[in-house]
């Protein structure tokens, strides 16, 4: 079933409420057969949740993961998990991330997602900015 990349992140986002609540197998929460878009995105970021819960801990001033709310927590897995996988423009993953936390959460709620998922984005840049230095450094000694 072919569906927006929009609808597919609700859809993964629904899934991994719904296994962060339960603990359930996420193959075991799918109605129907989701979009692979959803399905894998589910997947991946479930299969990378204890690291996401580090980073979402090491960019939210004074909050750990686990402190947030379960739909909170979730979405910025998800804008996280796009950030580093680098599958999307860092502006096209926060602001998706942000449309979810207003629609599904609150405004504060989205606000906290764009705070924390601009950071990671800062950091993301600066970690590559470092990578180029170091590349043109090792080139430059050849």
């Amino acid at each position: 079933m072919a569906t927006g990349r929009r609808q597919a992140r609700r859809t993964a986002l629904f899934l991994l409420y719904q296994w962060d609540l339960t603990g359930q197998p996420l193959a075991t929460l799918y109605a129907g057969v989701p979009d692979d878009f959803a399905a894998g995105l589910a997947e991946a970021v479930s299969a990378r949740a204890a690291e996401l819960d580090g980073r979402i801990t090491a960019s939210a001033e004074g909050w750990t993961a686990d402190r947030l709310g379960t739909l909170e927590r979730n979405i910025l897995r998800v804008g996280i998990h796009e950030l580093e996988e680098e599958s999307v423009p860092p502006e096209v993953a926060i602001n998706e991330a942000v449309v979810l936390a207003k629609r599904y959460a609150s405004d504060d709620a989205a606000r906290l997602v764009n705070g924390i998922l601009a950071r990671v984005a800062r950091e993301e840049e600066a970690r590559e900015e470092e990578h180029r230095d170091d590349d043109l450094t090792e080139e430059a000694r050849a």
